[in-house]
């Protein structure tokens, strides 16, 4: 269906195109205003962590969900979390058991954690049964059944026979129609969101919907392909579109530059055309680097570039570029300095390489000291600005990757279209 849609893009304007808005917050049901206590919840959570040594890395999708499991438990619920973690493949696999993911929790909510190496079963039920209101159980990982990611009915059912209610926190999930993010709705109610999922959906949908203006949206990454529906979701709202990362090649080529032998999809570039002309037809102003930083050799495994050079315009053969330049920097830093409010989805460069991560650290600087309304979308943006440390420093950082573009696209979500209407 992905293959199909670009065909269509690539074949006509992006004009031709229009998409569906995303669910707002208020259209949805969230657990402030329903009363759980007493009940078994069946709570959706993404614990998909980074493990080093059979240890959380990375605890930030932890500390994400704990005001839901805090208020759950402090209202009285017995909260049943479920949550996958990696890519079994539909086998049990020690290496992705969520068992260091119940120790990481249980530090940080100050209570008592209990792990079942199931997620369904008579193990699960036992667990279950001898639950007191306000106590917290983790279940194993989801996907360690074949049947989660294929949304089986039955092992939906199997799954939410052990609660009463369900509550979707899981926003990194909730583009996937899995039996743990929309199946079991068809077996609980009431069915409502977290506050995770509450946040995101203010965040990526309310306030881009009808943002504080000037809006200026920072879109970077590999590929036009990945952020075309993206980009002409956006200029139906943005006031200003900057463009970085590898695929500000591809519109280089579109506006008829040579790139040497960066990252580009020149299959695209009739795309990239295409939304030059939305986006002057609509008076957004779209901005692509005046200047960019390249190298003559790459090694990405082993973090280490040959020579280097700044290149305004065109780049030349045997170079690739890696990052936006020094003038590029400063055009994008003034016009994040002008802006209310700031959507951020992809880095400048290859930020994970000391050399090339210039342009995207002075990017996450001027937004964390903007006084704008900042929203990271998610994925590299957040790594990238963490990397920086400025995390602490924005307004909203996405926990979605592939939910939130998705979101942004104006795409439905199933996780959130299955929860109960306010």
């Amino acid at each position: 269906m992905i293959f199909i849609a670009f065909i269509a893009i690539f074949r006509y304007p992006l004009s031709a195109f229009s998409f569906s808005q995303p669910i707002i917050m208020s259209a949805i049901k969230t657990i402030e205003s329903t009363n759980l206590s007493g009940k078994r919840v069946f709570v959706r959570v993404d614990f998909n962590v980074p493990l080093s040594n059979a240890n959380v890395s990375d605890d930030s999708r932890i500390k994400a969900a704990l005001p839901t499991i805090r208020h759950l438990s402090k209202q009285g619920a017995k909260v049943i979390l479920a949550s996958h973690l990696g890519r079994p493949k539909g086998k049990v696999d020690p290496a992705f058991s969520l068992a260091p993911v119940a120790s990481d929790l249980e530090a940080k909510l100050g209570q008592s954690v209990r792990f079942v190496k199931d997620c369904i079963g008579p193990d699960v039920d036992a667990a279950v049964a001898e639950m007191a209101n306000g106590d917290v159980l983790l279940l194993e990982n989801v996907r360690f059944y074949a049947e989660e990611e294929k949304n089986d009915p039955e092992f939906a059912r199997k799954l939410a026979s052990c609660a009463e209610a369900f509550v979707n926190d899981a926003f990194g999930t909730a583009h996937r129609a899995h039996a743990s993010t929309a199946g079991v709705a068809d077996y609980l109610s009431p069915k409502v969101a977290g506050f995770l999922i509450e946040k995101e959906l203010a965040y990526l949908g309310d306030k881009t919907n009808k943002p504080e203006r000037p809006f200026t949206v920072i879109l970077g990454g590999a590929k036009v392909s990945d952020k075309i529906t993206v980009i002409d979701a956006l200029l139906d709202k943005a006031d200003t579109i900057l463009i970085g990362g590898a695929m500000a090649y591809t519109f280089a080529l579109a506006q008829g530059r040579s790139v040497g032998k960066s990252l580009c999809e020149p299959d695209k570039v009739e795309t990239a055309r295409a939304a030059l002309a939305k986006a002057e037809a609509k008076g957004v102003k779209f901005l692509l680097p005046v200047d960019n930083l390249a190298v003559d050799a790459l090694d990405f495994g082993a973090g280490t570039v040959g020579n280097s050079k700044v290149f305004e315009g065109n780049i030349e053969d045997g170079w690739e570029g890696v990052d936006i330049g020094p003038k590029t920097v400063e055009l994008f830093s003034e016009e994040c300095r002008k802006a209310k409010t700031i959507l951020w989805n992809g880095p400048m460069g290859i930020f994970e390489i000391k050399a090339c991560n210039r342009g995207t650290f002075a990017i996450a600087d001027v937004i964390a000291n903007s006084e704008a309304t900042s929203i990271i979308g998610g994925g590299d943006s957040v790594k990238a600005i963490n990397k920086a440390g400025y995390g602490e420093r924005v307004t909203f950082m996405s926990t979605g990757g592939g939910a939130s573009l998705e979101f942004l696209e104006g795409k439905t979500l199933p996780g959130v279209a299955v929860l109960d209407k306010a």
